[in-house]
């Protein structure tokens, strides 16, 4: 499963290239060509200038250069750029007194990240006019007219993904839920319509398929080049997570995914008592310090102690240091924390917002009880609730939950049975796809959380 859309990948590829050439202009500008004489005196060169290219890379992702549809004006877009190559230079600048092997003349490096930032604001600006030609993007033709097909098209208008809503075919019984004008089509003339709109996928969104659904027509479109798919692997290749309105038990059983195996269950338990350990030996000054901090914050215990319901759904305790005020579901009960929460202290928005408060979760981990990454813990009381209210919500329990996860990197803090589903879109889109390289990318999208403070309550 893609965890970059192609438009994604060809930014950064873009971006490599332009920084990659841009050190080599300066370097010819500033240098002439010396350094192009032979390739002995070549190599050193490029391989410093792939160093640079990718350390901009890197920091351009964590400053969301390239998450396109949070950037709405064209002035975010050069500041970002400009300050990835600010931020870029400190770091080369820095390291170069550590390491002769990417030293790189103040004069070249000044020039070279000039040219990259004056080159990738073309770039960026480039991409984004020919990503709104409709003649460049894979055109689109929704299968259905009902409301699974509506949400399936009113997600294509809305999210610029390189494709464009060519329009809706209707088949017999299906309920009618779209603007009548842009149905340009019948399920017994599929084939004759997709050629004459010259479509490139078709997204199969029928509410019932039964006695509906055109065998003939859908396999002579595919058998002439055109991309066929259902409904729910679009939608999670778009977003990221599940449409669990369209799933039924046999989409668990028999789609690709949902395969958690012997040894990646014992690789991964390896890894987290690796990094847990490694964890709680570098933060130790933090379990010294924040005890301290948090009695002269407010009055009660340091160490937060939490009944939630883990992997198999069996409970276990969860420890956090405590970040609200001694007994604040005393009057109350059990409630969902609100934003400006009163309860939470002052030295306990500073631990949420930084991520702090989660640190004694690594004994959580070193027991066995959570793994580094996995869905987010929840109590048992709301767990019994939003049970009986969001289908498959007992599936999130088949693996251990995490500290950090692809609904708390993707999705911010929840306080409603809305954003509970929201969550297990996500939570259920981890354990259908999880893998090393999208646990990976959690671990770099938790960085950026942490360091720009976003989601906490």
């Amino acid at each position: 499963m893609k965890f970059f859309s192609t438009k994604y990948s060809f930014l950064i590829i873009g971006d490599f290239l332009i920084i990659l050439l841009s050190v080599h202009l300066a370097t010819a500008m500033r240098l002439y060509l010396y350094y192009f004489s032979s390739w002995e005196s070549y190599l050193p060169l490029f391989m410093k200038a792939a160093l640079c290219s990718m350390l901009v890379v890197f920091i351009s992702f964590f400053i969301d250069l390239y998450n396109i549809e949070k950037i709405k004006h064209r002035k975010e877009m050069s500041i970002k750029i400009v300050v990835s190559a600010i931020i870029s230079a400190i770091f080369i600048a820095t390291f170069s007194y550590g390491t002769s092997s990417i030293v790189i003349g103040r004069g070249v490096l000044f020039i070279a990240l000039c040219i990259s930032a004056l080159l990738q604001v073309i770039w960026h600006f480039a991409y984004s006019e020919l990503s709104k030609i409709q003649a460049t993007a894979r055109r689109v033709l929704i299968l259905g007219t009902g409301p699974v097909a509506n949400n399936m098209g009113n997600m294509l208008v809305s999210r610029n993904n390189g494709f464009a809503l060519a329009g809706y075919v209707n088949c017999v019984g299906e309920p009618i839920h779209v603007p009548e004008p842009s149905i340009i089509g019948n399920g017994d003339g599929l084939f004759a319509t997709a050629v004459k709109e010259k479509i490139h996928k078709i997204v199969v969104s029928l509410s019932e398929r039964r006695g509906t659904f055109p065998v003939r027509e859908v396999l002579d479109c595919k058998l002439n080049g055109i991309d066929v798919v259902d409904g729910p692997s679009f939608y999670e290749q778009l977003t990221g997570k599940l449409l669990i309105e369209s799933m039924n038990p046999s989409h668990l059983i028999f789609s690709d995914g949902f395969r958690i195996t012997v040894i990646r269950k014992y690789v991964k338990r390896w890894f987290d008592i690796l990094f847990a350990t490694v964890g709680i030996v570098l933060s130790f000054p933090l379990f010294v310090i924040m005890p301290i901090l948090i009695k002269l914050d407010s009055r009660g215990t340091v160490l937060f102690k939490q009944d939630r319901m883990g992997e198999g759904e069996k409970h276990f305790t969860l420890y956090k240091f405590r970040t609200m005020v001694d007994g604040a579901e005393k009057d109350s009960g059990p409630v969902w924390s609100q934003e400006g929460d009163k309860r939470i202290t002052k030295l306990g928005r500073l631990l949420r917002k930084t991520r702090i408060d989660e640190i004694p979760q690594l004994i959580n981990v070193i027991r066995g009880d959570m793994s580094f990454i996995g869905p987010r813990p929840e109590r048992p009381f709301f767990i019994e609730s939003l049970k009986k209210q969001i289908p498959y919500y007992s599936e999130r329990h088949c693996v251990k939950p995490g500290i950090t996860g692809w609904a708390q990197v993707r999705y911010e803090y929840g306080d409603s049975i809305e954003d509970a589903i929201e969550k297990l879109r996500y939570d259920l889109y981890y354990i259908k796809y999880q893998s090393l390289t999208l646990d990976l990318l959690i671990v770099l999208d938790t960085v950026k959380v942490i360091l720009f403070g976003r989601g906490g309550r």
